[in-house]
């Protein structure tokens, strides 16, 4: 196992148990979630600086407020790597308000205000929004009975990139239309299929490539989530990088955090820890766009947004998982 690798998956290890210790009584599928905001960035969760942003969160937000929803924990993460976490509060209430003019409220559009606050200008809001609104519906028309609240969070970050709606729209139902018969759910596939839209290439390279990981990994004895965990896959598919190489750090990953506490038998579940041994795997292959001149920042912004939306995805899992737990009590 790489020690770069090592390090990373202690930390998000040691990123988990300070959010636990924290804050007690949360689902334990998303805890790993906001381990994951802060490890990727290579941040040791400090217990002080998220109290601050809590409360901050709760000075700004009424108790039936999504924002104090299953994705508390994530705006709560996301507002700590901010020096102006006050600041940012506003920018995400701001541009939450801005989209309910165009969508119903959900935990989903608090994770994308949240990524857009960190990502883009004040002065692009507007834009994104529309460009956002015009992305979703066509991801409507052409799929009315899949498309719903997780995919008004996708389509507000790909309103981010540089691609034209048009494009997106053709990339989207291309990857879709291809993969679509080797997956049992249409709306994972979906979610897979706005990832890959970011990436270049074709529709049928990305696609080939796609599963080319997927069954490496199960040749391995490694079967990755076909749930929300595709939308994982797809950053993975995105990456720059030796596909030998990064199949060796997802199995390493995957080893490393079956031998945890949490991540084991009684854990999280095999296939959320696949999950998180990709994004730690992924880490390491994703330019920090925050360290990088603004002139370099187009060949890098898709896979970044793209490993956004796989936070968004990994909090819909963290939903469905604490939901699907709390019924079953």
């Amino acid at each position: 196992m790489r020690e770069e690798l090592r390090k990373r998956c202690e930390l998000f290890v040691e990123n988990r148990d300070i959010i636990k210790s924290a804050f007690a009584w949360e689902s334990a599928y998303v805890y790993p979630m906001c381990s994951g905001i802060l490890t990727a960035r290579g941040v040791r969760a400090d217990t002080q600086r998220l109290m601050e942003c809590r409360d901050i969160l709760k000075a700004n937000t009424g108790v039936f407020s999504n924002f104090r929803g299953v994705s508390r924990l994530a705006v709560i993460a996301m507002l700590s790597l901010n020096a102006d976490a006050g600041l940012m509060m506003a920018q995400m209430l701001e541009l939450y308000g801005k989209l309910k003019e165009f969508f119903w409220g959900s935990e989903y559009l608090t994770v994308a205000a949240a990524t857009i606050a960190e990502m883009a200008e004040p002065s692009g809001y507007d834009e994104i929004i529309n460009k956002t609104s015009s992305i979703y519906n066509r991801m409507k028309t052409a799929h009315p009975f899949l498309t719903s609240g997780e995919d008004s969070a996708f389509a507000a970050l790909l309103a981010m990139s540089e691609l034209d709606d048009s494009c997106i729209e053709r990339e989207m139902e291309q990857c879709y239309s291809i993969l679509k018969p080797y997956f049992f759910s249409g709306n994972s596939v979906q979610s897979l299929s706005h990832i890959l839209a970011l990436g270049e290439g074709s529709a049928e390279q990305k696609c080939r490539k796609a599963l080319e990981i997927f069954d490496a990994l199960k040749a391995r004895g490694l079967k990755y989530g076909t749930g929300y965990e595709l939308a994982t896959l797809g950053v993975l598919t995105l990456l720059d990088v030796d596909r030998n190489l990064l199949i060796q750090d997802i199995t390493d990953a995957e080893a490393f955090l079956k031998g945890q506490k949490g991540f084991g038998a009684f854990g999280v579940g095999s296939r959320q820890r696949l999950m998180y041994a990709g994004m730690m795997a992924s880490c390491d292959y994703v330019p920090d766009l925050h360290s990088m001149q603004t002139a370099a920042l187009n060949g890098v912004v898709a896979l970044v947004i793209a490993q956004q939306a796989a936070i968004c995805a990994s909090a819909a899992a963290a939903s469905a998982a604490a939901a699907a737990s709390s019924s079953g009590s």
